[in-house]
């Protein structure tokens, strides 16, 4: 059973508004709310660019 869920609300803002960056960063429209329109490929996309983006973060924390 997964617990995926954020419990701090204010973490559960920051990650909205990273979904939000990666996606405009990869030209994918969000809406705030439900995205149930876009295609597998779009959501993908944003979240590929997430982790690209945490990553990056990681790596910069260990220079």
């Amino acid at each position: 059973m997964s617990n995926s869920k954020l419990t701090v609300p204010a973490a559960k803002q920051a990650m909205e508004r990273f979904k939000m960056e990666a996606a405009s960063q990869v030209g994918v429209n969000l809406n705030q709310g439900y995205n149930g329109d876009i295609t597998a490929r779009q959501a993908g996309s944003v979240g590929g660019q997430m982790v690209k983006k945490m990553i990056e973060s990681y790596e910069n924390g260990l220079k």
